[in-house]
């Protein structure tokens, strides 16, 4: 029994796209109808106790489309662990489920790379899933983090990304100097390189103020408590030398300034964070477009939260085949839909053929200016990331209290960025009109696109008082 979704768009050069929005819809129709249909929860408990709670309902054992269901939680699992992030999960409501999960989610399920990365490399404990009974589950808390909006003093503000190190000098929120230096750290194995590069970057923009009271970075990644605990900016740094060197390496940068305080988090909390403080608006999500796909969530209270919003490896794709992510080696997540990497995968749909070696960015770069030129190849794979992100976005919204979307990064630069717009707006008219009146599609101009990522991070950390 194949559950019944048919998109009223469909991206051209990826007609088989299934939006997981619109299968989950349907699913939960099946419950709707279902008189025998079961109450269902997932807890994701964090290494400090704390815990998110998702309530659902799921089909009866018995019904003849119950098969759908691993589907439905697993899929759900995945999300909400990337969303929010957890080492310990609780399934209750179907013990047959949570078998089945337990399985997936092991070291040596499919979800192996789940499994590591939420236990060991994010969390501490090592991951464990196990069965519940409803009334067990723990309570709900989602404490948000009142970080960020420090604007006093004069401060640094740096964002760490796959191609530059941006900085900035910041006095009283206005910006005195910024600059965007090139780098190339992913494959950079000496971690005195990524150190000596991030100092010399924070040198550069202290040499243009009287002094340094603060200072705050943003970058791709894992942080909690300012420790790196994943970041493909570091990937190729030895195990046993990120251990030593950079996982607190900013804690050894912190030293190095005397001490100051000194903040990091996630570029897509930090990204969030400055549309919000640009729009003067709350409850924002902002998704960057660019080497992979970074996001980050303000609350409608205006907060951060210390949730992973890794937009990279949420499920949006939910066809059988879906594309594959190299890393964690699952399929129908974001990256390879919103990135360069996206692009790079449309480019031979496209009509545009690569030299295997020719790096990512020189091919977005490449059907950018075919896209100013009018070439309708470049038009049609715009299209493509447009109609799709209209259903991740919709997808998005029944996980987040979601009022203003900011979209940005390289993707989205140009005239490309405008058709990827317009397009993830038809789709919301088309299948999502509540959606459409509620949410604001915006795309940062020129001041932020210079300067609100850096005063963002320069505002993260508060000035301590004598």
């Amino acid at each position: 029994m194949n559950l019944p979704v048919t998109p009223k768009l469909r991206p051209v050069l990826d007609p088989e796209f299934l939006p997981a929005v619109l299968w989950n819809r349907a699913y939960r129709d099946l419950v709707a109808r279902d008189p025998a249909a079961r109450p269902f929860a997932l807890a994701l408990v964090r290494a400090d106790g704390r815990a998110s709670v998702h309530q659902d309902r799921v089909l009866s054992a018995a019904h003849p489309a119950a098969a759908h269901t691993l589907r439905y939680v697993e899929r759900l699992l995945k999300f909400l662990l990337w969303q929010k992030g957890g080492c310990r999960v609780l399934v209750a409501g179907a013990d047959e489920i949570a078998a089945a999960l337990a399985g997936i989610y092991s070291p040596t399920g499919a979800r192996a790379f789940d499994h590591l990365f939420m236990g060991e490399k994010v969390q501490g404990p090592v991951f464990s899933l196990a069965p519940c009974t409803l009334d067990a589950l723990p309570s709900d808390d989602d404490s948000t983090l009142a970080m960020g909006r420090h604007l006093d003093g004069c401060r640094i503000g740096f964002d760490l990304g796959g191609s530059d190190r941006k900085a900035a000098a910041v006095i009283d929120g206005k910006v005195v100097y910024s600059e965007e230096i090139a780098w190339d750290p992913y494959f950079q194995k000496d971690p005195a390189y990524h150190l000596e590069g991030v100092h010399d970057t924070l040198t550069r923009a202290a040499a243009h103020l009287p002094r340094v009271d603060a200072i705050g970075g943003s970058a791709a990644g894992v942080y909690v408590n300012n420790e790196v605990r994943v970041a493909s900016l570091f990937r190729g740094v030895p195990a046993d030398l990120f251990a030593k060197h950079i996982r607190r390496m900013f804690f050894t940068l912190q030293a190095r300034w005397g001490g100051v305080p000194f903040e990091v988090a996630n570029d897509g909390e930090v990204t969030a964070l400055a549309g919000s403080m640009s729009m003067n608006a709350n409850a924002v999500v902002g998704v960057s477009l660019g080497t992979s796909t970074a996001g980050g969530y303000v609350t409608p209270a205006g907060n951060i939260t210390p949730w992973l919003n890794e937009f990279a490896f949420l499920p949006v794709d939910y066809r059988p085949d879906a594309p594959r992510d190299e890393w964690s080696g699952d399929a129908g997540c974001g990256v390879q839909y919103f990135s360069q990497q996206g692009v790079g995968r449309l480019a031979g749909p496209a009509g545009f053929h690569f030299p295997a070696s020719q790096p990512l960015p020189e091919q977005l770069l490449t059907v950018q200016k075919a896209m100013r030129a009018g070439d309708p190849r470049a038009r049609a794979l715009f299209e493509t990331i447009g109609v799709c992100f209209g259903y991740a976005v919709a997808h998005y919204a029944e996980f987040y209290d979601l009022r203003h979307l900011l979209i940005l990064g390289r993707v989205t630069s140009g005239e490309g960025g405008e058709v990827i717009l317009a397009q993830t707006a038809a789709v919301l008219r088309a299948e999502f009109p509540a959606l459409a009146e509620k949410i604001r599609l915006r795309t940062p101009d020129e001041k932020d696109k210079r300067h609100g990522q850096a005063v963002a991070a320069a505002s993260l950390p508060a000035i301590r008082k004598i």
